[in-house]
């Protein structure tokens, strides 16, 4: 079809950095927003009123956004840079510091062009496909449209927790959430999560840009897997329902597309330190007619075993009646003494995570109350709840834009879980899985069919949630965990890539697939490890499985085995003890993990990032790998091949060159190494110039506490590094006094390393001495604070008394 008069937009508006083009004839508004320099936002409606009016996923900088959501076309959020336009004959073009976007007025076709930074000329690094980009007049079926240009070379990352290689180009997807116990990690879609978004990385410019679609239907995101002679090459995003607002997010680098994405969507929940540590789960212990006594030989099993765990999570079988599960039910038979469970658990320091879930099956005791009070998604006639399918037997799914519901859940919460000594809430099986066409939902009092809402249903869920927790103990940070979600997820919940299958293929593929999220802006994430449906895991298989999960913020050790066996740390005694001190080395790293999750939520910074995330400039880092970072220093190469007693790990090009955190060999970058891979240590590299905090002493299942070493990973020659730790108690709210930041500075020369240590915050530490750890081979002299310290059997002393006060 070709483009006709009636399709020239004109200008008709411009104010408050929003430029609106009219094209009369078809009844479309098309908005233009300057956000930033480097954001772009085009949101195109039939008519001047959008069909929702309010925003949940974009929260610019926010920790919270209200349940009935932000006016949509608020933008006082943003810094509303100042910019240029020009008209020409048939274009329109907008210029920033760092942007231009080429607007042919005819079809509304859009043009990318990033400012060289060097040069300050502008490269093309985006267009619009130039044969019918949009669904104007419906043309190109239900729903909205929108085509770019697709570049064979292009790579295409993000759309959150999708299976197979990390790169999408060439395949497509669909955001419909559902719940796939099982699934293959490298074929099945969808899967649970609703992440719009994407960025793409152009190896000949090396631009990256973010797209982001605020819209909460259905949808497809075809990456190129279709192919039309008549239109070129292209890729598209296409919605059930909804409109097109999108927002073009330019880097150039990749981790600045990903941080300011997530700084658009909202910042990532600061989790109580517990949060990191092991996490004990299975479906079988809850199952069980004597539940209780199956959780009590848990504990006591940790003990026995000395496995250091933080907390465990209840699997639905405590709300089951029969061989059926009804949220927020106790059974009493499999409990009859839940708070002395509770208590037990809590004084062996073990917190306690319940599932909960958002459908309410017909013969639910409170069925009947909700459904007389409208507190289920309706059906098209809006008089009577909508039915769905839910764990074998027909249910209803709790509507969570109806303020009455929300009321109703937290009260839930707060009397049959918190009350009862409960830490926190998993959100589960809250795919919100509705496919009748015409569903209802009440809209904050509105009236608002459900497919436009439908991927705000488990995010306002776990924002109930989380705010039932905020009231019931207003002086701790909340935890909570959800399984599906959207954009600003994070903002209350740590998550993970759900009922994974347990097979080799499984854990490789959930790695990338945890890096697939981190792209997207969900930072706090994990896998089942071990694997949760199917067969148990082979003792070498969840060992592996182990050492991937340890360096991951999620730790969780989770199963619904085929046979009926769980998976545990003592599962098997050939590798038991390897499992054991694997986790011991998880507690050993986690001042490290924690200081990596304070700065995911105060500087939206990914804690796992692919490699390239920091060594772009290496093209070597883009090829298909197994390897990820923890923060920006430690490179973890997970062994996901059966039988493998060695790993070939490639070493990104670096000044400075790599250490093998295990035995402090140091090499050079930009070559592949062979590293031994034995049960009880995981590959693991370190790049030279850091600096890793960790828990010193060697601890048990009885006795934890707060100490602090920090290993000096030099530079090779010369050179210099920084280093902020963040400290508090791990639970409190933050303030000026419940925290304090220790402030390293690594100053190596070719004679001595100097390191220079300041203190801010009225935090008063647990320990009063910090030990420095340098490599076995390194004979270089160690001072600081201006002070030499002396060797003692490895360990460098220094009072933390002795810090300089900082600024």
């Amino acid at each position: 079809m070709s483009i006709k008069n009636s399709y020239l937009f004109q200008l008709t508006e411009e104010k408050d950095n929003c430029l609106v083009f009219k094209l009369p004839e078809e009844n479309i508004d098309a908005r233009c927003y300057v956000l930033e320099e480097d954001i772009v936002r085009v949101f195109v409606t039939k008519g001047e009123q959008p069909k929702i009016d309010k925003t949940w996923l974009v929260a610019p900088g926010l920790e919270d956004v209200p349940f009935n959501g932000r006016d949509r076309l608020d933008t006082s959020l943003f810094s509303l840079p100042a910019y240029k336009t020009e008209q020409g004959a048939d274009h329109f073009y907008i210029e920033t510091a760092r942007m231009k976007v080429a607007i042919r007025l005819e079809g509304f076709q859009i043009t990318w062009y990033a400012r060289d930074e060097q040069s300050g000329e502008f490269r093309q690094f985006a267009q619009d496909r130039a044969t019918q980009a949009y669904n104007f007049d419906g043309s190109l079926g239900e729903g909205i449209y929108h085509y770019l240009a697709r570049d064979r070379r292009e790579q295409y990352y993000g759309l959150g927790e999708k299976s197979g290689e990390m790169n999408r180009h060439g395949r497509r997807y669909r955001m419909h959430s559902l719940d796939p116990m099982g699934y293959d990690a490298e074929t099945t879609d969808p899967l649970y999560k609703h992440i719009p978004y994407y960025l793409t990385y152009q190896p000949e410019t090396k631009i990256s840009f973010g797209i982001f679609y605020d819209n909460m239907s259905q949808s497809t995101f075809d990456m190129g897997n279709e192919m039309d002679n008549y239109h070129g090459l292209y890729r598209y995003y296409q919605a059930v329902d909804g409109d097109l607002d999108y927002y073009i997010i330019l880097g150039p680098d990749m981790k600045q597309v990903v941080e300011k994405f997530s700084w658009l969507t909202g910042q990532t929940i600061f989790a109580p330190r517990w949060s990191l540590g092991y996490s004990g789960s299975t479906m079988t212990y809850t199952d069980a007619p004597d539940a209780q006594v199956q959780l009590h030989k848990f504990l006591a099993l940790c003990e026995e075993h000395d496995i250091i765990c933080d907390s465990f999570q209840l699997s639905s079988g405590y709300t089951s009646i029969e061989d059926k599960r009804y949220v927020f039910h106790w059974n009493k038979d499999k409990f009859p003494e839940p708070e002395q469970l509770f208590q037990t658990f809590h004084d062996k320091g073990v917190r306690l995570c319940a599932n909960i879930k958002p459908c309410l099956l017909t013969d639910h005791p409170k069925y009947q109350a909700l459904a007389e009070a409208n507190m289920f998604i309706q059906d098209a006639t809006g008089t009577a709840e909508e039915k769905a399918q839910f764990w074998d037997e027909t249910g209803a799914y709790l509507d969570f834009t109806n303020e009455k519901t929300i009321a109703w859940w937290k009260e839930q919460v707060t009397e049959q879980l918190l009350k009862l000594n409960i830490d926190s809430t998993w959100n589960d099986n809250n795919e919100f899985e509705i496919w009748t066409k015409d569903a209802k939902c009440n809209g904050f009092g509105a009236g608002i069919d459900f497919e436009l809402v439908r991927a705000i249903q488990p995010l306002l869920m776990m924002k109930a949630s989380y705010e039932a927790q905020k009231e019931y103990a207003p002086h701790l940070r909340p935890y909570l965990i959800s399984r599906s979600g959207c954009p600003g997820m994070q903002r209350y919940v740590q998550t993970w890539s759900g009922d994974n299958y347990t097979e080799w293929k499984a854990l490789k593929y959930n790695i990338k697939m945890g890096l697939g999220l981190s792209l997207s802006g969900i930072y706090n994430i994990g896998h089942d490890v071990g694997g949760f449906a199917g067969p148990a895991p082979e003792p070498e298989l969840l060992v592996r499985w182990v050492q991937n999960g340890i360096f991951h913020p999620r730790f969780t050790i989770h199963s619904w085995n085929s046979d009926q066996t769980v998976n545990v740390p003592w599962m098997y005694p050939e590798v038991a003890e390897d499992i054991k001190h694997l986790i011991k080395f998880r507690y050993q790293l986690t001042p490290y993990l924690y200081n990596a999750l304070y700065e995911a939520h105060a500087y939206y910074r990914p804690i796992i990032r692919p490699v390239f995330y920091e060594f772009g400039g290496d093209e070597k880092t883009f090829e298909p790998s197994d390897d990820f970072l923890l923060g920006d220093a430690m490179l973890v190469a997970s062994v996901v091949d059966k039988g493998a007693t060695t790993r070939q790990v490639y070493l990104p090009e670096c000044v400075d060159g790599w250490y093998d955190y295990h035995t402090e060999n140091w090499y050079e970058g930009g070559q592949t190494v062979l590293l031994p891979a034995p049960f009880d240590k995981p590959p693991l590299l370190v790049k030279a110039g850091s600096m890793i905090p960790m828990n010193d002493d060697q601890v048990t299942f009885a006795t934890r506490k707060e100490t602090r070493g920090m290993k000096l990973f030099p530079h090779a020659l010369e050179g210099q590094s920084e280093y902020t730790l963040f400290e508090d108690d791990g639970v409190s709210v933050i303030s000026d006094t419940s925290c304090a930041k220790i402030h390293f500075v690594l100053t190596v020369a070719t004679n001595q390393i100097d390191v220079r240590v300041t203190k801010t915050g009225g935090y008063q530490l647990p320990y009063e001495q910090m030990n420095f750890y340098l490599p076995a081979n390194e004979k270089r002299p160690l001072f600081v604070n201006g002070k030499k310290l002396e060797s003692q059997a490895g360990r460098f002393c220094f009072l933390v008394s002795e810090c300089e006060e900082g600024a």
